[in-house]
């Protein structure tokens, strides 16, 4: 079984730039929502404790900056993007961030099973421009708190060759029975 870094590792190689708090390399076009332009035009730039940045040249250089930086960051901006889900969120529990969702819609993944709230925060689409200040409240217990069930959830989110207990294979396949009894109507 390989480690939660080098399961990122992989990923992120795969994807050919790191994703988490930078916006990748884009075209305007798709640069993944709407709501990360809102993030840079509040917060590129503004705060050093706030690493959310542009587009980043691609090359090995660009990526270890991105390693550097979530190595020394307690949380990870997870916006809503065009997709379901975003990868981020799993990347930032493989890298024991707490993750933050920006979204007013958010459903997450495995929501009949595991509670959120122990582990992440999700964020209104507005609270944007005070997304620091609502960060800087957050206290050190409720933090640690916060990272201790990031790291106990790191199993949910793992894919073994062979299935095992607890592991993404079962979790996804207990959500699709979950789903698929509770949708049954009795006449």
């Amino acid at each position: 079984m390989s480690s939660p870094q080098e399961i990122l590792f992989e990923i992120s190689e795969e994807n050919h730039l790191l994703r988490g708090i930078f916006l990748p390399s884009m075209p305007e076009a798709i640069m993944g929502g709407y709501l990360r332009p809102i993030l840079l035009k509040h917060w590129e730039d503004k705060d050093p404790n706030m690493k959310i940045l542009g587009p980043m040249p691609p090359g090995v250089a660009s990526k270890m900056t991105y390693i550097q930086y979530m190595k020394s960051s307690k949380y990870c901006i997870c916006p809503k993007g065009y997709e379901v889900n975003s990868p981020r969120v799993v990347e930032s529990i493989f890298y024991e961030w707490v993750p933050i969702i920006i979204s007013d819609n958010f459903v997450p993944p495995f929501f009949e099973v595991l509670d959120w709230g122990a582990f992440l925060l999700i964020l209104a689409e507005k609270d944007i421009p005070n997304l620091k200040d609502i960060l800087m409240s957050i206290g050190q217990e409720r933090y640690l708190a916060l990272q201790l069930g990031v790291r106990k959830v790191q199993r949910h989110f793992l894919w073994h060759a062979k299935p095992e207990r607890y592991d993404l294979f079962r979790m996804t396949l207990h959500s699709i029975w979950y789903n698929r009894v509770h949708q049954i109507k009795l006449r």
